[in-house]
């Protein structure tokens, strides 16, 4: 893949809707990917007909921060943004009509990643789409479309995110604290707000506790789905060295055409939360080490560097891009 693969970044279109994203909150990925892949000079050609794929550098994020009324709620806007920027490049490129779309590729972290390729029928059944919120219930395609991490970038920093306390000083089976978001974090407060100091669960810390500090101290991290499937608490779980559970429903993960999941988090079913204390309890001690040491060897994969460093999360999207390029071929 480093050798051979080459993406087109269209010019047309002027930011902030285009070429350009937030590099911080829970929508961070989406900013530093356009960022990342607009300077790269590795894999970015300027030279359409030696590209493998094509880039269409829209920011969801940014089109609702400008454009949506919150009041007035006209999801519209996406719909005519993006349904224009692909007649243009459609019109004024032979790529999208050769390939019917399907050698080229978007990137969304926003909630409304999915809605955004509505409007397009082709973006929608043939694009890559790379999605934060990979949701097999709505229609997320995993043999075509990609699976990428939501980051939580807070201030944008991205440098000493990762570490965490050593197995033997983490006091805490498990750790869980959030808003009543969708359907399975109720079933899980219901169950555990509160009531053991073995699996700390929490709607609201408690004042002066320290969310990052509870996490380092905890043996396992609960990271269940909210609103949408994708949470930002597993990249989380994984930079303090704090194996994740994972309790989601429909959730396709980043990267698993590669990364063995099993061998570094714990899956839970919503009907397993009540059993949950018992299950992580009844995971051997040498195995939990195990899944330790995993989380440790996977934090390269999760980490931003700028410039980017080989199998750092850049380097995984494009490696997920680059599988699903080689699922179609087209004949010229």
């Amino acid at each position: 893949m480093e050798r051979l693969f080459k993406i087109f970044v269209y010019e047309e279109g002027e930011p902030p809707l285009f070429h350009y994203g937030t590099c911080k909150n829970i929508y961070s990925l989406e900013g530093i990917f356009i960022s990342l892949i607009e300077t790269n000079t590795k894999f970015r050609t300027r030279n359409p007909d030696e590209a493998q794929l094509y880039f269409l550098p829209f920011s969801v994020v940014m089109i609702l921060e400008h454009l949506f009324h919150p009041i007035i709620r006209d999801k519209a806007v996406l719909e005519r943004n993006i349904v224009d920027y692909v007649n243009t490049i459609s019109h004024r490129y032979p790529y999208w009509n050769r390939s019917l779309g399907a050698d080229h590729f978007m990137l969304s972290c926003h909630d409304w990643g999915p809605r955004a390729t509505w409007y397009v029928r082709q973006l929608y059944f043939n694009s890559i789409r790379v999605l934060c919120n990979a949701n097999t219930s709505e229609h997320f395609n995993p043999k075509k479309d990609a699976s990428c991490p939501e980051i939580n970038l807070v201030t944008g920093e991205i440098t000493n995110l990762t570490g965490g306390l050593p197995p033997s000083n983490r006091t805490i089976l498990a750790f869980f604290a959030g808003g009543l978001h969708g359907k399975i974090r109720p079933a899980l407060l219901q169950h555990w707000k509160e009531k053991d100091s073995d699996l700390q669960v929490y709607e609201q810390l408690p004042e002066g506790v320290s969310y990052d500090e509870m996490m380092k101290k905890s043996k396992y991290c609960i990271c269940p789905s909210g609103h949408e499937v994708a949470s930002p608490r597993i990249v989380e779980a994984i930079y303090v060295e704090c194996v994740p559970v994972l309790i989601s429903q429909h959730y396709v993960l980043p990267f698993s055409d590669v990364l063995d999941w099993e061998s570094f988090s714990v899956r839970v079913s919503v009907s397993e939360i009540p059993s949950l204390k018992r299950i992580l309890m009844e995971i051997p001690e040498n195995e939990y080490l195990r899944m330790v040491k995993r989380v440790k060897q996977m934090q390269r994969h999760f980490v931003v560097n700028d410039p980017p460093k080989r199998f750092d999360v850049f380097h995984m999207i494009l490696h997920s891009i680059w599988l699903r390029r080689l699922n179609f071929v087209i004949d010229n």
